[in-house]
């Protein structure tokens, strides 16, 4: 590492004020911050003086996501072979590659696309690359089906960089999960593409792995089979090990849970949200399975769908969740009782978890100023009490 950091020093100046490459200085300092920690910190004010940035952040919550997307990836292998009925001869490593293949591209195109447009962002407005995105750019392939068409996924990531993004002033300023736009706009704009019986399940093989399924080739989710008012014919097992048709990185609470567990110890997770948001949705899932508007147990809605998966990663997001500690717990309480409520009224949104928190980072700041002015009122209360 000495080595490249000597090299990275050698050709600093070309991008200084006067270099020949001083265009490309935003580039630059985006590829060094990512690569090595920075050796400046703040000297006043109220700031960290560490060198534990927002990159290294970012990185962390990267390898909190890994085991959820290695296992969204053997479970898109498995879910294609036992479609074709030949799991049987299948070895661990055929289907992890094929549910690899069939993932890389995803990733690949989020990365480019989203990357793509902050570089040239931060090129127009003679800014620092900022790193929000290396999280955002992993997450938005996980919360979408497996046979979502990659022109589709490039527009999505587009639309969410520049409009949830980079107009509100960029990373740490945005109002909306980047990618919760991403998935509404999937959602309303294709449809067809992202809900149905239909989207679950890779059908064609790549490079000689996998199986080709017939075109009219289906398969529910159990949140599809309850809002269809059909039988469920996942395991209770399947569903805490993820070994069942949903979106790429939402299926197996383990690796949630593993995830979690990650970011409650690095201490960038508040567990208050993600605490909060499980106690509002099995308050929720308790009232409607007791008055019969459901046959889900409470528990069984914190298993399916993508309900673990945004409690951990979404609602917890340190920008567009809500900021005070009164607040945390109101703001988390909030999406797991709309979770669940979007789930069980509205059958033609079966999943309700990232509308749910689409609508909490909408009132997040009102619930901080509420929050912040009743303690305000109680303070000034005080004051005259003793006076």
């Amino acid at each position: 590492m000495s080595a490249l950091k000597n090299y990275f020093d050698k050709i600093k100046p070309n991008f200084e004020q006067g270099g020949k490459l001083h265009a490309l200085k935003s580039l630059y300092d985006g590829f060094e911050s990512f690569l090595f920690v920075p050796n400046t910190t703040s000297a006043s004010g109220a700031s960290i003086h560490d060198a534990f940035d927002s990159k290294r952040m970012m990185s962390f919550v990267v390898i909190a996501l890994l085991p959820a997307l290695l296992f969204g990836m053997y479970n898109v292998g498995y879910q294609n072979y036992a479609a074709a009925n030949a799991l049987e001869g299948a070895s661990f490593w055929a289907l992890f590659g094929f549910g690899f293949l069939a993932v890389l591209p995803k990733i690949l195109v989020s990365y480019i696309v989203g990357l793509g447009i902050e570089f040239a962002w931060a090129q127009w407005k003679g800014e620092e690359i900022q790193e929000g995105y290396l999280v955002t750019g992993i997450i938005i392939p996980m919360i979408i089906p497996v046979t979502t068409p990659l022109w589709i996924l490039a527009l999505a990531c587009a639309f969410s960089v520049i409009f949830c993004k980079e107009i509100f002033g960029g990373t740490g300023m945005n109002i909306f999960n980047v990618a919760i736009g991403a998935r509404m706009f999937l959602f309303f704009s294709y449809p067809k593409a992202m809900t149905g019986d239909t989207v679950w399940i890779a059908r064609e093989s790549i490079f000689g792995l996998g199986n080709t399924l017939p075109d009219g080739f289906t398969m529910a989710t159990p949140l599809a089979h309850i809002a269809q008012g059909t039988p469920v014919d996942t395991s209770i097992c399947n569903m805490i090990t993820g070994l069942m048709p949903g979106s790429i990185g939402e299926t197996s609470v383990i690796a949630i849970a593993i995830g979690a567990l990650i970011l409650l110890f690095t201490g960038i997770a508040s567990w208050k949200t993600m605490l909060s948001v499980f106690v509002g949705g099995s308050v929720m899932g308790a009232i409607f399975h007791a008055t019969g508007a459901t046959p889900i147990a409470w528990w069984e809605q914190l298993i399916l769908g993508g309900f673990c998966f945004g409690a951990v990663f979404m609602a917890t997001d340190p920008v567009t969740s809500a900021r005070t500690e009164t607040g945390k717990w109101i703001y988390g309480f909030l999406i797991g009782v709309m979770a669940v409520l979007i789930r069980v009224k509205n059958p033609g949104y079966p999943e309700g978890m990232m509308l749910a928190i689409f609508f909490g980072n909408m009132i997040a700041p009102l619930i901080d100023y509420c929050v912040v002015e009743c303690n305000i009122s109680k303070r000034a209360k005080r004051t005259k009490a003793t006076e």
